[in-house]
């Protein structure tokens, strides 16, 4: 049985104010603490909020690091988070003297920027999930999909793969979010292309025997630019990551090293497929950390994604998920395709590999390593045409 130390830990580390910590150890374990008293309990376990800050050098070392590669986007906000989400701790407004900086031009142009948002409601989580694609890397061989939760705005999934036009795919992405979270949402909105079709049949198919007195119809689709919540997500994604592997590969292109033919894209694939994705896996477990300002809009809620998803009670909202049958999941998988973990054609893969092989070479953990080897596999390959 978990303690309440313990519980107390995991809701401080979900970045929770004391009042909802309280909150939710009363309304879900039965626990009534009161604010004194948890705080006792975390200065018992060394936590603080406003001390224990790590040193200014490590903090210095970590924000130029990211600053070399796609961390050159980021605000003051996001480079805090992703600071915190290192296990690293530090105010907020160091962060911002270290990239004025570190980065004052960065952060020059990012002063200039302005926001519009329209107004937008979602009833709770899983209420509405917005599904997309996003094809800025489309050209080099990289094809993101993505869907994202209407209420917290927390990432249900961010996949890269070497296509976002098979539906059955996409509808392997879908499924798989239904099974790790044992239910569908009441809504999905997506647009009006082909490669929603298998999704669209399976969340309608899930939901058939639910009736909640709504008319709206399960699956939902129109225009891309309509689908706010995950449009607006795919601007963030190239303003804080994307934007630098865009320059990347575009920068190979002016230089004549990328034609956009079958090899070179079958090498962007192999050599950064898998750089993409953890980009994208950081990425979301950074945002769904960061906390959301209030909007001017009262009916949308601010905090952190992460725990507007997980404790809707604190905004006074229920989780809106629809229970599977399980003989239903299992057939809709069926006639859905999974992401295998090749990340380019098969032939590709392997000459790849055989050449890493023979030069005594290892898969790539950053965007340089990965230029370093499309180059190298690009020129053995084309000596031997």
């Amino acid at each position: 049985m978990t303690t309440v130390p313990e519980l107390v830990v995991l809701y401080f580390n979900l970045g929770l104010h004391y009042k909802d910590i309280a909150a939710l150890l009363a309304s879900r374990n039965h626990y009534i603490v009161s604010i004194r008293h948890l705080k006792r309990i975390l200065k018992s376990c060394n936590l603080f909020r406003r001390k224990g800050h790590s040193d200014l050098d490590r903090a210095i070392s970590f924000i130029y690091e990211q600053l070399q590669t796609s961390g050159q986007l980021h605000g003051y906000r996001w480079m805090y988070t992703k600071y915190k989400e290192n296990g690293l701790n530090i105010r907020k407004e160091d962060v911002w003297l270290i990239l004025r900086e570190l980065d004052p031009r960065g952060v020059e142009l990012r002063v200039r920027r302005q926001l519009r948002r329209r107004n937008y409601f979602a009833k709770g989580p899983n209420y509405i999930w917005h599904l997309d694609s996003y094809d800025k890397l489309k050209p080099f061989g990289i094809c993101i999909n993505g869907c994202i939760d209407g209420f917290s705005r927390k990432i249900i999934w961010m996949n890269a793969f070497t296509t976002s036009s098979d539906p059955k795919l996409i509808g392997g992405y879908y499924m798989e979010a239904v099974e790790r979270l044992r239910g569908c949402p009441r809504i999905v909105r997506g647009d009006r292309g082909t490669e929603n079709g298998k999704v669209r049949d399976c969340q309608r198919f899930l939901r058939r025997n639910i009736h909640d007195g709504s008319a709206i119809d399960s699956y939902i689709e129109g225009a891309s630019t309509a689908n706010q919540r995950i449009e607006s997500w795919w601007g963030f994604l190239r303003r804080e990551s994307m934007e630098f592997y865009i320059c990347l590969f575009a920068d190979l292109k002016d230089r004549g090293l990328f034609d956009g033919a079958y090899l070179d894209r079958g090498l962007i694939q192999f050599c950064f497929m898998g750089i993409i994705q953890d980009e994208l896996d950081e990425t979301t477990r950074v945002w769904d950390s960061h906390v959301i300002r209030p909007s001017k809009n009262d009916r949308v809620p601010s905090g952190r994604p992460r725990v507007m998803y997980m404790f809707p009670e604190l905004h006074r909202t229920d989780d809106c998920i629809s229970p599977v049958e399980r003989a239903d999941l299992q057939l809709c998988q069926s006639s859905c395709t999974f992401r295998p973990t090749v990340p380019c054609d098969t032939d590709m893969y392997n000459i790849c590999n055989l050449l890493m092989v023979e030069s005594q070479l290892h898969l790539p953990a950053d965007a340089y390593q990965g230029l370093d080897l499309y180059l190298h596999l690009r020129n053995e390959i084309k000596s031997t045409l």
